[in-house]
C-alpha cells in the first residue's frame, strides 16, 4: 500500500510512525508544551530526527469533554505556527487534525498533505469535499457522539460489526467526494470504554477486510493509565506495550508523542517477522 503526499508516494509495507504536534493548552498530555512557535520547531525536528514520517499538528484539542473553541481561535494558534515548520522543514509531510473545512482548505494551500479528522465529516459536511479537492490522504476516524457527551457512558451492541459498518458507509461518502487515499483509524478513547478500545484492538485485523491502511492512535491514552492507575506521563511503557500489539495485528501508522520509543517497536517487529 502507498499513500500520494505532496507528490512523495510512502510505502507502507513497513509501518509508519505519526508524531503528535498538539498547539493546545489542554491537551490531556502535553497541553501548553508545544503553544509558541520555538518551542513546536524544536520538537518537530526531534521526532523527524527520531524516525517519524508524518507529523500530525493540532490547534483545537479533541480530547473527549474538551471545550470547543472558535474556527478564528482555531486558525490564530495554528497558521503563525505552521508557516514557520513548512518554512523550516519544506520537505516534511505534516498531517493537521482538524475536522473544520476551513481550516483544512488553508492549511493544504499552505503546503500540509494530509487531513486527519476525528469526526468523519461529522461535524463539517463540507470538509470531504475540500479534501477531495486538494487530492490529498484523509485519515477517517471513527467516533460516536460529539466531544461533549461521546464519554457519556458509550454503548454498543457489537462495537467490531457496528465500527465495520460505520467505515464501509464513510469510505463510499469519501469516494464520492473524490478522495483517493483513505486511512482508517478505530478511534480509540473516542466513544468508548475502556472494555471496548481492548475489544477493538483484540481484533484489529478484522480492519483488514476494508482493504486500506490502517491507523492506531494509543499513546498515553486512557485505556492505559485508567487501566493501571497511573497518570498519563507514567503510560509510555504501556504505550509500548499496545503499539507492539498493533503492530503486529497489521497497524500500518502509529500516531504517537514519543517517536524514538514507538520506531523501537517497529523496528524490532520488522526483525523479528
Amino acid at each position: 500500500m502507498t499513500l500520494n503526499c505532496n507528490g512523495q508516494l510512502i510505502d507502507l509495507n513497513t509501518p509508519k510512525i505519526m508524531g503528535i504536534l498538539n498547539l493546545t493548552p489542554d491537551s490531556f498530555y502535553d497541553g501548553g508544551k508545544y503553544i509558541d512557535a520555538e518551542n513546536a520547531l524544536i520538537q518537530t525536528e526531534k521526532m523527524l530526527l527520531e524516525g517519524a514520517t508524518f507529523i500530525d499538528v493540532g490547534a483545537c484539542s479533541s480530547k473527549p469533554g474538551a471545550e470547543e473553541i472558535s474556527e478564528e481561535e482555531e486558525a490564530r494558534r495554528l497558521f503563525p505556527v505552521l508557516e514557520k515548520l513548512i518554512h523550516k522543514f519544506p520537505h516534511a509531510l505534516f498531517s493537521i487534525d482538524t475536522y473544520r473545512s476551513q481550516i483544512a482548505d488553508e492549511s493544504l494551500k499552505t503546503g500540509a498533505c494530509m487531513i486527519n479528522d476525528i469526526s468523519g465529516g461529522k461535524f463539517d459536511s463540507k470538509l470531504m469535499k475540500v479534501v477531495g479537492k486538494h487530492c490529498v490522504p484523509y485519515v477517517l476516524m471513527h467516533t460516536k457522539g460529539n466531544l461533549k457527551n461521546m464519554q457519556a457512558n458509550p454503548k454498543y451492541d457489537d462495537i467490531i460489526q457496528e465500527t465495520l459498518y460505520y467505515f464501509s458507509e464513510k469510505m463510499q461518502e469519501a469516494y464520492r467526494n473524490g478522495i483517493n487515499d483513505i486511512i482508517i483509524d478505530p478511534g480509540f478513547g473516542f466513544g468508548k470504554s475502556i472494555e471496548n478500545n481492548y475489544e477493538l484492538l483484540k481484533n484489529l485485523e478484522l480492519f483488514h477486510t476494508l482493504r486500506l491502511p490502517l491507523l492506531v492512535g494509543v499513546s498515553r491514552k486512557s485505556m492505559i493509565y485508567k487501566k493501571l492507575n497511573i497518570k498519563p506521563k507514567q503510560a509510555l511503557n504501556g504505550s509500548s506495550v499496545l503499539h507492539s500489539v498493533a503492530l503486529s495485528k497489521g497497524a500500518q501508522i502509529l500516531r504517537v508523542h514519543d517517536v524514538k520509543e514507538a520506531k523501537e517497536c517497529v523496528d524490532l517487529l520488522e526483525t523479528l517477522y
